[in-house]
């Protein structure tokens, strides 16, 4: 994982705006941007699925595991990953 410039990330952490844009099936075109509950815990940016995993962006993100996010005034290339379950209880509290 690569780390986030510290401005860009308090940026988006400081926003409610943020929409994430998973590629669609072929890899390179982006998916229509979603907005998206995110949260910053230990300097890694976190979202999660309003409708679960059976939502259309996060099925994406889980199979293509790239696309962009746009939030705070940033845009960003980024890649997905499940989160490790042992930060579950950090995420809720934040």
């Amino acid at each position: 994982m690569t780390a986030w410039d510290p401005a860009a990330l308090a940026a988006i952490a400081g926003s409610d705006d943020l929409h994430i844009s998973p590629f669609r099936a072929d890899g390179v075109t982006y998916g229509t941007p979603t907005w998206i509950w995110s949260v910053v815990v230990d300097d890694a940016l976190y979202v999660r699925a309003w409708n679960g995993v059976r939502s259309r962006w996060h099925q994406s993100a889980m199979s293509q595991r790239a696309g962009r996010i746009t939030a705070g005034g940033h845009t960003v290339e980024v890649t997905f990953a499940s989160a490790d379950p042992s930060l579950n209880e950090a995420i809720d509290a934040a």
